[in-house]
């Protein structure tokens, strides 16, 4: 338990317009990426969560080949109830090959009113020496978080 602890460092603060993000650190899983101030993290290791209301960010490392279009469009598949809104995109995100599918789902049902939202996932696909890292970044229809988000994926390093 104490290794997990250690494995997780939160770190550095940046300001971006009017939103600061903290530096996060996954040693565990071997990368950084920068999340806002004030969200919720869950899990270590492999399985890190940032949310904040209905904003949710969740980074799944594991071992795995470079993925390729249809490795991520067979995995895009399996997503249960998941309506893409776009394909699988080749791109790169810090000077590294990565892939970019965007879909649309609902929120888990809220704990008081138990209503759902219908979230918009830009997901990314991250890959490094047999390293694996799925990064989904998943914000209510409707609402601006291009910038944070474009700034968080930007910021994902491998260590």
């Amino acid at each position: 338990m104490l290794l997990a602890v250690l494995a997780l460092v939160v770190s550095a603060v940046i300001v971006a317009g009017c939103q600061v993000f903290l530096a996060f650190s996954n040693r565990a899983a071997s990368y950084s990426m920068k999340y806002p101030e004030g969200w919720a993290q869950q899990g270590s290791g492999d399985r890190v969560t940032f949310r904040d209301k209905n904003n949710i960010v969740r980074i799944v490392v594991g071992a795995g080949a470079a993925p390729s279009h249809a490795s991520v469009q067979a995995d895009v598949a399996h997503l249960g109830n998941a309506q893409i809104q776009a394909g699988a995109q080749q791109m790169t995100i810090s000077g590294k090959p990565a892939f970019k599918v965007v879909y649309s789902t609902e929120s888990a049902p809220n704990a008081v009113t138990g209503k759902r939202v219908k979230l918009v996932v830009d997901r990314y696909y991250l890959w490094k020496g047999g390293h694996r890292a799925v990064v989904d970044l998943g914000t209510p229809e409707g609402v601006d978080n291009v910038d944070a988000y474009r700034l968080m994926i930007e910021s994902f390093r491998w260590s």
